[in-house]
């Protein structure tokens, strides 16, 4: 089944509203084609910023610490 996409204009009194690609809500990037690969990019960089913090600022890195640290993240 193919389906077109139409576009709207939205007002609020006589202002018309922004369009936008991408609103982020809740902690959760919603897209205009629902796709989740901006949200999943994200939460990618996100996590590789702190495991670098980590294993910057960490001296005595021991399996165990590093085990916890890698597991609370």
């Amino acid at each position: 089944m193919w389906y077109s996409t139409v576009n709207y204009d939205y007002c609020i009194g006589n202002q018309q509203l922004d369009n936008t690609d991408m609103e982020k809500d809740l902690g959760i990037v919603i897209t205009s084609d629902l796709k989740v690969s901006q949200q999943c990019s994200q939460v990618y960089a996100k996590a590789n910023k702190i495991l670098g913090m980590i294993n910057r600022n960490i001296t005595y890195k021991s399996r165990e610490v590093l085990l916890r640290l890698y597991k609370s993240l």
